[in-house]
């Protein structure tokens, strides 16, 4: 029995752990999107409400109708893998959509401050970061 009950506190110990970690995360990227919209002119508000942030991001960078696409996408994705294996694979494709319109999207959000791929990698891998970066640097958003 103490072997399960200290097995069960460093699994709930790592859970808490993770927690933490992804609130940190969560709130970096927050008030870096906060940052980022209020430079690019819209106030930082709209960073906090969900899709409509991600809207308001592809309106900045890109254009609105990739945004809707991209929405499409999610949810045909999210709906195609739940199926049997004869439509899964739409699934799959919708996924792979996505994937490459949040690249593009990353590479997009990079140039509208005056950046390129090398920046974008940092977007991708450590997103708080970089846009922490984007939000409180000096670079000035230069538009689409």
């Amino acid at each position: 029995m103490e072997n399960a009950a200290l097995v069960t506190s460093v699994i709930l110990g790592s859970l808490m752990i993770f927690l933490v970690i992804g609130l940190i995360w969560l709130v970096l990227n927050i008030i870096a999107t906060w940052k980022i919209f209020t430079k690019a002119g819209e106030p930082g508000w709209k960073c906090l409400i969900p899709f409509y942030n991600q809207y308001i991001l592809y309106k900045l960078t890109w254009n609105t109708t990739i945004f809707w696409v991209w929405l499409v996408m999610v949810l045909a994705a999210s709906i195609l893998v739940n199926f049997g294996s004869s439509i899964a694979w739409l699934g799959t494709i919708c996924n792979l959509g996505v994937m490459v319109i949040g690249i593009t999207g990353l590479y997009k959000l990079s140039k509208a401050f005056g950046h390129g791929v090398g920046f974008t990698l940092g977007l991708m891998f450590l997103n708080p970061i970089f846009m922490m970066i984007l939000g409180f640097g000096s670079d000035q958003y230069q538009g689409k």
